[in-house]
């Protein structure tokens, strides 16, 4: 008999405001300050056309064999209270049903298993765990990280956090010659491995009419899933393809209720994660690289493609100094404002700006995160014991940065703070570090807008790139001193 492990994810992340005004602080918290009004407006809409009709034909299919399992975000959750506790009801339902499970995930549905070490990632996997027992009455004892992102330290990490199974991408070149159709092991904890190529038949080409197998029904999909070979197949979507990324009358939600049918007159058992679970690992796996389930890359690149977004990430990892509000500070850890900032082409880049708010460029995006983040880092500086160091340390928005340019021409590398220039000042062209020495531009933003008169005076006094690189870091490693 062919089994089937059917996922869903649930997840709404807080959207940033791009007309965030600064202006505007003093009338409104920081959280209304920072993030979309349309937030609300946009969950309200997802809530009516997905989360309702098609949790209610989950839970009508439920006490029929029907199983399935679903991820929901910590984010998402606290929308829903707040402004479809209706929707919420209905997830609630679902969660006591025998037949239906949720999984852990990290609550922000954040990057932080992307940072240098993976503290932060470990304490929200366990705030999304203790939300899951608080607000749902369950114990996830299967998690998936944000978008699958996976390796050998995530492995561990979740091994020692007491899971039995994590999900990720079933990646051909992690894969090689295996199928993803059986349960895998890597460093003390199991691997559900995710059919992309079934699960992206549902989730993008449901509604492609240039698609050689279109139209996709249910009765079809369910002979595919009892043709595949192996233990079982795991599925995992989005759950917003039902509704939102493809409406209804496109026949997405007939194919979700007739889904259970088919794969009863096919011979196809559901499974849960759990029970997945205690199938018997085929083969040892060692994940070295970070895959994912996102782009045709299902690496980390849709998140750290490019230099802004390796910017973003670093200075959300310093920002951790400025965190008195860790809330607000882990919301802008979400993975969507990193992917917003991606810079790909053809069908990524498509599915990028299907999901960026207002179809945003990515350094739109970029701006506005640094903006937020560094208003963010000036309002609890004052509240650190070296206020000093902590202003002078402080991610700057765009209009305050270092642009480094040859004579002729801009290089492409900007710093966002005395980090950054520290760290560029090893890489940046020769020509261009000698450019802006003999100009004093060094000495002149690090006085104007660091406020470090000493330092720029020390600046000033540099005759090579070496000497300039020692005088910065040296202050740099100083003042990060200081702080701790």
């Amino acid at each position: 008999m062919s089994k089937l492990c059917l996922g869903f994810e649930v997840h709404q992340p807080y959207r940033l405001d791009p007309a965030f005004n600064p202006q505007n602080g003093k009338a409104k918290g920081l959280e209304s300050l920072y993030f979309s009004p349309q937030n609300k407006e946009i969950l309200e809409r997802v809530a009516d056309k997905c989360y309702i009709p098609a949790t209610q034909i989950i839970l009508d299919s439920l006490d029929n064999g029907f199983k399935c399992a679903f991820s929901l975000s910590g984010t998402v959750v606290e929308q829903l209270e707040k402004w479809r506790p209706d929707a919420l009801e209905l997830f609630r339902q679902v969660a006591r049903h025998r037949n239906a499970e949720l999984l852990s995930q990290t609550y922000y549905h954040s990057v932080a298993s992307l940072f240098s070490d993976l503290e932060e990632f470990e304490l929200q996997v366990k705030l999304h765990k203790r939300a899951m027992k608080s607000i749902f009455g369950v114990t996830p004892k299967v998690m998936e990280n944000t978008e699958f992102i996976f390796n050998n330290a995530i492995a561990k990490s979740a091994s020692q956090m007491g899971f039995t199974a994590v999900y990720t991408e079933g990646v051909e070149r992690v894969l090689g010659w295996r199928s993803p159709n059986y349960v895998y092991s890597c460093n003390g904890v199991k691997l559900l491995m995710r059919n992309y190529r079934l699960s992206d038949d549902v989730a993008f080409r449901f509604n492609n009419r240039d698609w050689d197998q279109y139209p996709l029904t249910a009765d079809k999909f369910a002979s595919w899933v009892a043709s595949s070979p192996g233990d079982y197949v795991n599925v995992f979507v989005d759950y917003e393809t039902f509704g939102e990324h493809h409406w209804a009358d496109t026949g997405i939600m007939d194919f979700l209720k007739w889904l259970p049918v088919e794969c009863e007159n096919r011979g196809v058992e559901f499974l849960m994660p759990s029970e997945a679970a205690e199938i018997e690992p085929k083969e040892e796996l060692s994940i070295e690289e970070t895959i994912s389930w996102a782009d045709a890359e299902k690496d980390a690149s849709a998140w750290l493609g490019n230099t802004i977004q390796y910017t973003a990430l670093k200075a959300i990892q310093r920002a951790k100094a400025y965190a008195y509000n860790k809330k607000i500070w882990r919301y802008l850890q979400t993975s969507d404002h990193f992917y917003y900032m991606a810079s790909k082409f053809g069908a990524c880049a498509e599915v990028h700006s299907y999901f960026s708010p207002g179809a945003c460029q990515p350094y739109d995006s970029f701006a506005t995160y640094m903006k937020i983040l560094a208003h963010y880092e000036r309002t609890y500086a004052s509240k650190t014991k070296r206020k000093a160091a902590a202003m002078e340390l402080r991610a700057l928005e765009p209009a305050e940065a270092f642009h480094f340019f040859t004579p002729t021409a801009y290089t492409g590398f900007t710093a966002y703070g005395l980090d950054d220039l520290s760290d560029l000042l090893n890489y940046v062209p020769k020509d261009s570090v000698e450019h802006h020495m003999a100009r004093g531009d060094f000495s002149r933003w690090i006085e104007d807008v660091l406020g470090d008169k000493e330092l720029a005076e020390a600046v000033a006094a540099c005759k090579s790139r070496l000497e300039l690189v020692e005088v910065i870091e040296k202050k740099r490693e100083e003042l990060w001193k200081s702080l701790k």
